[in-house]
């Protein structure tokens, strides 16, 4: 485990950038697994401008709202095309992202986990991490799935993502995520960690040890895994 302290979320955002431009590099038909939310917008834009090759990179998104249409502008569905994928020249057949739409989500959880497998599993896993230590949306809970699954969000997360929404009510009250042993399963891990609100988490995680009731705390026990923080979040 390492933990990279950098100045502010613009510098965070390049260097993650630069880990995932240099995996691309070394091998063109990397499969990286991607997250959504405010956190790697930044990285995101940074590797539009980079004009790099994603034509033989296959991705897996962490997560997607149940019951929520791609269509709404708030699915991880809308968000990764409308922020990312429709400004790289990925193949779009190898885009993959829980569908929150399938009838059923049992069905749903196990295609993707399949789909996973076949793909050689995931090189680069990027990951942000919620105030209350959530990943993808594995929340805090006496137990973990390891494998995909269709998760009841809590109250916490309800609030934070209810800015996005009209009115908190109209927040989805559950979703599809992978599971943490998916996410262990990448070969390497980087999670983008910034701002104050993020400073309590982060220091639970490096004092408090493994726990079902910080998710996050479960990439300590990954081989390789890279923490980038910005000074904000690290306490400075």
């Amino acid at each position: 485990m390492r933990k990279v302290v950098l100045k502010d979320y613009e510098e965070m955002c390049k260097y993650a950038s630069n880990i995932v431009e240099q995996q691309i590099k070394s091998n063109p038909k990397s499969v990286l697994g991607l997250p959504t939310g405010s956190t790697p917008i930044g990285m995101y834009r940074d590797l539009i401008r980079k004009n790099l090759d994603f034509s033989g990179v296959t991705t897996f998104n962490l997560d997607e709202y149940y019951g929520l249409p791609k269509s709404n502008d708030q699915s991880y569905d809308y968000f990764m095309r409308s922020m990312f994928f429709n400004y790289i020249n990925i193949d779009k057949n190898n885009i993959n992202i829980p569908n929150g739409e399938a009838p059923d989500a049992a069905e749903e959880c196990a295609r993707y986990d399949a789909a996973i497998i076949a793909a050689g599993g995931i090189d680069l896993q990027v990951l942000g991490v919620g105030v209350n230590g959530h990943i993808g949306f594995n929340e805090p809970a006496d137990a973990l799935s390891p494998t995909t699954n269709l998760v009841k969000l809590t109250p916490s997360t309800i609030e934070v993502n209810s800015r996005f929404f009209d009115k908190a009510e109209d927040v989805p009250k559950t979703a599809i995520t992978m599971g943490m042993g998916n996410i262990l399963q990448a070969k390497k891990i980087i999670i983008l960690v910034n701002g104050k609100s993020k400073t309590d988490i982060l220091k639970r995680t490096f004092s408090e040890g493994v726990t079902t009731q910080n998710p996050s705390s479960f990439l300590l026990l990954h081989p390789d895994v890279t923490y980038i923080v910005d000074e904000e979040a690290n306490g400075a």
